[in-house]
Parts: C-alpha cells; structure tokens; sequence
C-alpha cells in the first residue's frame, strides 16, 4: 500500500516537467557559475588594465569574461526554454538555486567565507526546491499559440493585467518622481508587477517555438508576434528601473526584496493565466506554498550573511558597498540573483 502509493505520486511529473526541470536546474548551474567565471576575468584583466568599476573596458580582451558572459547567455536560454515546457509555478521559484551555486563556488574559488548561517540558507533553498518539485503540477497541454492567447483573454486574467498596468503608470507617474529615491518599493514594484506578465509571455513564446520546431509552425498567426511585441516591452521596462533601484540601493536589499516580489506576483499571474491549481488538491497547493516560503526564508538568511561581519578575514567595510566593488559591478560576495546581475551585465557592455 505504502510503495504503491509512492509509486502513484511520482506519476504525476510529466515527461514535460522533468525537461523544464532539467533546464531550469541547468539554467541555475551555469548562471551561477558564471558569475564567478566572469568575476574571476575581472580580476585578472583589473591586475594589468584599468578596472571596470574605475570606467575601464580591459575586461573584453580577457577570455576568461567570456567564458563567464557565454554561461550566462547559454543559462538564460536555458532558463526561456524552461517555461515552454513547465509552469512558472515550478520554473520560477528555482531560480534562487544559482545564488546557491554561486555563495558554494565564491567560497571554493574566490575564498570568499560563508557564514554558517548563509550555509543554513543554502539549505532551506535546497529543501524548498525539493518541495515545490516534488509537488508542482503538470503542465497543461497546449497545440496552439491560439489557446495561450485564450487563456491571456479570459477574463480574469484581462483583469489581473489591467490591475498590473494601472499599478505600473501610478508608479511612474506619480510615486517615482517623488519616492523613487528614498523608497525601494517603488522601483521594485514596477519591475516585479512588469515582470510577472513578462514571464506570462515568455512562456506563450516559448510554447510557440517549440511547437514550431515540432512540426506545426506557429509563426503564421499574429499572437506569436503580439507575445514577442510584450516581452520585448516588458523586459526593457524591467531593465530600466532595475537598473535604477541597483544604482540608488544597496543590493543585499534589493536582491531578496525583488526576488520576493517577482516570483510571487509571477505565480500569481500563472495561477490566474495557466489555472495551475486548478488540476490541483488543497494538499499539493499548501505544500507547495510551504516549499515557496522555506526558499524565501533561505534566500533572505543567505543575502543577510552577507551584512555580517567576518572577524577573520576583517572585511566588513567591504562588504557594506552598494552593489559594486572594485572589481567592476559585482558585489563582494560574488552572490547575486540572476536576473539582477544579467540586467547589469549588459550595462557593462
């Protein structure tokens, strides 16, 4: 009765998911890497040239940054084909998997010290994951880019996106000038409100790409170039006021605030859109808001070790920087969130 039971509950991940999962770990590994790849070439090309937080650009002679900024790209595709195949409600959350793999690979590499309880972080966010992965709903089956468009236009979430628009120009238009800046929840609740409709198009572009390359091509029909039209105009906007909550706040705080926000608006607008719990029971879906909360809680214990003084290596000023150190638009710990430090990359550029 007992394996029997086992048995049934792993029949619930789709072959669906566990290609999205796969991907979304990859995503997770190779970002995460990259950010200590790319910091390493910083290093080096700061030794013999003109730093790059000094406004120098010596770093794109270094191969040792590519090799980083080409993990980043390769983890970012990974991280779009991710959502063609499984909801955002399993996706999304497992993005903080790479602040792991870079707080582990700062400390092997760039002996940057984790503090004890940045370890316990570590863990929570692996556990959460765990939940959520183990609990997470297939994704529903799609043949067209015509149903998403469906979905998009049902009312609710035609309500859902207007609340999320309106919320947006209010904040443009009036609370930016006047709070932006003083208070990080401006700038970050543009970014996150955009951002969970962002991720919506995404994955309708991401269903269309890969239905077209199974066979039935999508390109024909004019909500696959309508989706396209949104992310490019959704990502641009959240590049911008991310960019200016990094330059006006300090990352530590910005980082957890925003991931916070992001994922929980973007399972929101899934649950809404994709009906994610419908196809679920009061039990899965409790499960896996407990898994959700666990990650926060290690993503918040793990950006807060970051504050803590570290008697034996006597680098607390350092560690108090806003959101760049010497080396060039990295933090000192070398444990950024994956969106913030790709949208920063590019600046770089």
């Amino acid at each position: 009765m007992v394996t029997q039971s086992w048995k049934d509950s792993y029949r619930g991940m789709s072959s669906d998911n566990i290609k999205g999962l796969v991907l979304a770990l990859s995503s997770s590994l190779f970002i995460g890497a990259s950010f200590i790849v790319k910091k390493k070439g910083l290093k080096k090309a700061g030794a013999s040239g003109v730093r790059a937080g000094a406004g120098g650009y010596s770093y794109l002679f270094e191969p040792l940054w590519w090799v980083g900024m080409i993990a980043m790209i390769v983890g970012e595709i990974a991280n779009f084909a991710a959502y063609a195949f499984a909801p955002a409600l399993l996706v999304t959350p497992l993005g903080a998997l790479s602040i792991i793999i870079s707080a582990v690979l700062a400390h092997i590499i760039l002996r940057e010290r984790l503090h004890i309880y940045g370890i316990l972080g570590c863990i929570l966010c692996v556990v959460g994951s765990t939940t959520i992965v183990l609990h997470a709903p297939q994704e529903r089956e799609i043949e067209s880019v015509t149903e998403v468009w469906d979905l998009a236009t049902e009312p609710a979430f035609v309500f859902y996106a207007s609340l999320v628009l309106m919320a947006v120009f209010i904040l443009i238009i009036h609370f930016i000038p006047r709070y932006g800046q003083t208070h990080i929840m401006v700038y970050i609740g543009v970014c996150s409100l955009v951002g969970s409709l962002s991720v919506m198009s995404v994955k309708a572009l991401g269903i269309a790409i890969k239905l077209t390359l199974s066979g039935t091509n999508q390109l024909v029909y004019p909500q696959t170039w309508a989706f396209t039209v949104i992310v490019v105009a959704c990502v641009v906007t959240q590049m911008n006021y991310l960019n200016k909550a990094l330059d006006t706040f300090n990352t530590a705080v910005v980082s957890p605030i925003y991931y916070v926000m992001f994922t929980s608006l973007t399972i929101v607008a899934s649950v809404i859109m994709f009906k994610d719990w419908d196809r679920q029971n009061p039990t899965q879906i409790v499960t896996e808001i407990c898994g959700f909360v666990t990650i926060l809680s290690g993503t918040f214990l793990l950006h807060k070790t970051k504050d803590m003084s570290d008697g034996l290596t006597g680098s607390h000023s350092t560690r108090q920087l806003k959101y760049t150190d010497e080396e060039g638009g990295f933090g000192s710990e070398g444990i950024p969130l994956r969106r913030q430090e790709s949208m920063r990359t590019h600046d770089a550029l």
